[in-house]
């Protein structure tokens, strides 16, 4: 999205908008700046759509956009449901909505332009049949269809000359530029020429020079003939390799077999293919899709956790014992031990999985034999890149081996004659040395005679002489090759100028035609243009005020619908109330007592009396509760106060039990006596008494504070453990 907003912001700030915006402030854009931008980029492609959008209704402005929209054919994504949220985004200015339309935009502005200038001229003016039935509309119609596709045809015509790539001026400018190095290229011809014209027998000099290059090109011309026809008959050789051993394995292949073979081969292999596309492929695609439905629903379920799994392996091993037990139900039912039909199922399901397990095997070993083969020519195809044959086979092999033998032999026998030569050129070294310890006393005898004679160094001066002249000799080969050289160049900018200007005229006349027709074209274009827009003027007009016609008579049409509607429904009530009443008048005036209790009269008749009747009750009711409303009030109030009366007297004599103890429990403990045993416990936990039975009473017996002895109570204690217990525990409180 940044991207996208970054493109918008660049292509805004250059021309023709200038803007100068940036993100901040693009993105800080309102609803109406960012309708009006849209706006002013689509003005910019059809200049029809310059307009202040304050200036119209949003409906319109919408409307307009969207028919330029589908002219430039844009896109919008999503679906139909899309579309709407984009007409309403585009109503109301959503950045959403607006924003892609700006990228797309400003991504093809100049072809965006092209196609908005034909849409004005190819976009086809749909005209109703029924008025086409008009001779003159017809017409009209015909007409304007037949300038369409001369439009087209001349607007096709142009862009091919555009991009023809014929441009005037830039033959003209190849044309002088050619010129000029054809001047200066005469300028050093003649200079050198000046230059060689001084050496003697240059004329001569030069054919031979010309007599070699022409001989040299001839000999890289038959170079390159030779390495072609070389790489000719190396492809031959390679192709006749091939067919050679294509030839070999057919003859080994058919060495040793009959027709009865061969069709049982060919019975085997059609038997196998048939069981794959019969039953093992399929079966496999099936499992296969099994299992990527069962993947595709796995990975639409949400998360599961570690818990999740194991309910599910528990619930798998679960179903998983119930459907062996039903098996084994099933073969106890309908296969009992003593069938036969049991050892030969099990005899074919064993069958079938030998079976599909051959096959597998089977294809796995035709898979590694093809695998086994592509390595093959693979390694064949190197062998030949790197030694350029292909790879010996039996027969040939051995034949090879003899071949190598005889080679091997011819290899020692030129060794020997190698070191033959080598102990020949060790001799011929050696004379050479005593030749230039000779040469060297014969020059020393040389100079002191040449000093003796007062002529020293003149043998130096001689070699001297000889080196320069044919230093020179050399030099003046090379010149004559360089002015060869020029001559040619010379000649071939010659030949190449005039073969520019003799290709050039008749595209230089074709093209003063085509200008000239492109003219003609041109006004002819502006004359149709002309008449095109006065036609879809007219067109337009008349498509108007027929769309308010038949806007006016649809309206109408609509609220005569509307009110023929309405009256219908009216009617049918009425006629339902009508109805209603006859069949009340005809229960009411009946003689039969059921039918007339069933009228409506009668119901609302008995409705009244009820109502009437427990109207009369509640008022009697409501006079019985208004005599004993005082008396019983005053009875509330009695029992009240002698509530609070005997609230009193409990807490009082409450009060005076406290203050009249005799004693307290100290937290020395209590004494407990039964029949059987007697426990000391504390005043707050708890105690057992062992070896009670059910019904003992227990005396309890109390320390008191000031005298230190212990007094029984007034009361006992009785045990209600079960009748098997034999002890209980005890709660006492202080």
């Amino acid at each position: 999205m940044s991207d996208q907003m970054q493109f918008i912001v660049e292509k805004l700030n250059q021309e023709p908008f200038r803007k100068s915006y940036n993100l901040i402030t693009f993105d800080s854009l309102e609803s109406m700046q960012l309708l009006q931008l849209l706006n002013d980029v689509l003005g910019e492609i059809d200049p029809k759509h310059v307009v202040d959008i304050r200036e119209e209704l949003p409906e319109q402005t919408a409307k307009r956009m969207l028919t330029l929209l589908g002219i430039l054919k844009y896109k919008p994504p999503g679906s139909i449901s899309d579309l709407s949220a984009f007409r309403q985004g585009l109503v109301t200015g959503s950045k959403p909505v607006i924003h892609p339309v700006l990228h797309w935009l400003l991504q093809r502005t100049n072809e965006l332009k092209k196609r908005a200038y034909l849409a004005r001229f190819l976009v086809k003016l749909e005209v109703p049949v029924e008025f086409l039935q008009d001779d003159t509309v017809a017409d009209v119609n015909k007409q304007y269809e037949e300038l369409m596709e001369a439009f087209k045809n001349l607007h096709k015509e142009c862009e091919q000359l555009k991009t023809s790539g014929f441009s005037t001026a830039e033959i003209r400018r190849d044309i002088s530029a050619m010129e000029e190095e054809k001047d200066q290229l005469i300028k050093r011809v003649e200079r050198l020429k000046k230059r060689v014209e001084t050496v003697q027998n240059h004329q001569r000099m030069l054919e031979i020079a010309r007599q070699l290059r022409l001989e040299k090109e001839r000999e890289e011309s038959l170079a390159q003939q030779k390495q072609e026809q070389k790489n000719q008959l190396f492809h031959a050789e390679q192709r006749l390799q091939r067919a050679q051993l294509q030839l070999k394995e057919m003859h080994h292949a058919v060495v040793d077999s009959k027709p009865e073979s061969l069709m049982k081969k060919l019975e085997e292999e059609i038997n196998f293919n048939s069981y794959l596309a019969t039953e093992k492929i399929p079966r496999e695609l099936e499992s296969k899709k099994k299992s990527v439905y069962f993947l595709q629903k796995t990975v639409a379920e949400p998360a599961m956790s570690q818990s999740d799994l194991n309910v599910l392996e528990v619930k798998i091993n679960e179903v998983n014992a119930q459907i062996n037990q039903l098996i084994e139900k099933r073969m106890s039912k309908y296969e009992p031990i003593d069938s036969k039909f049991s050892m030969y199922r099990q005899q074919a399901s064993i069958i079938s999985r030998k079976k599909e397990a051959k096959a597998e095997e089977l294809q796995a070993a035709k898979e590694e034999m093809s695998s086994t083969e592509r390595q093959m020519l693979q390694k064949t195809n190197q062998a030949q890149e790197l030694e350029g044959s292909e790879v010996l086979k039996g027969d040939e092999f051995k034949h090879y081996v003899n071949k190598l033998r005889s080679k091997n032999t011819f290899y020692k026998k030129k060794r020997l004659e190698i070191a033959e030569i080598t102990a020949e050129y060790g001799i011929l070294q050696r004379t050479e040395e005593l030749l230039k310890q000779r040469h060297e006393a014969i020059q020393q005898q040389l100079q002191a005679i040449e000093d003796k004679k007062g002529i020293s160094g003149y043998s130096y001066t001689q070699e001297e002489l000889e080196r320069v002249s044919a230093v020179k000799s050399e030099m003046d080969e090379m010149k004559g090759r360089t002015l060869d050289n020029m001559s040619e160049m010379v000649k071939k900018l010659n030949t190449m100028v005039a073969e520019k200007k003799s290709s050039l005229a008749p595209v230089i006349k074709e093209l003063r035609q085509l200008r000239q027709k492109c003219q003609e074209l041109t006004q002819e274009c502006d004359e149709k243009k002309i008449q095109y827009d006065s036609c879809a003027a007219g067109l337009e007009s008349n498509r108007s005020t027929l769309e308010q016609e038949v806007k006016g008579l649809l309206e109408e049409c609509i609220q005569e619908e509307s009110n023929y509607r309405y009256v219908n429904c009216m009617k049918r009530n009425l006629e339902i109330q009508l109805q209603r009443a006859k069949e009340e008048m005809k229960t009411y005036v009946s003689q039969d007592p059921q039918e007339r209790r069933k009228a409506i009269r009668e119901q609302y008749t008995r409705m009244i009396l009820e109502q009437e009747n427990l109207g009369k009750k509640l008022r009697e009711k409501q006079k019985v509760v208004q005599e004993s409303h005082g008396p019983n009030m005053k009875q509330i109030k009695m029992w009240q106060d002698f509530e609070q009366l005997m609230e009193c007297k409990r807490e009082c004599f409450l009060k005076q039990q406290n203050q009249t103890a005799i004693g307290q429990v100290i937290q020395e403990g209590v004494w407990f006596q039964s029949g059987c045993t007697t426990q000391r416990g504390t005043s707050q936990g708890w105690r057992t008494i062992d070896g009670c039975k059910y019904g003992t009473v227990v005396p309890v017996y109390v320390r008191l504070c000031q005298t230190g002895r212990y007094a029984r109570l007034p009361h006992t204690l009785a045990l209600t453990c079960e009748p098997q217990a034999t002890s209980v525990a005890l709660k006492i409180a202080s």
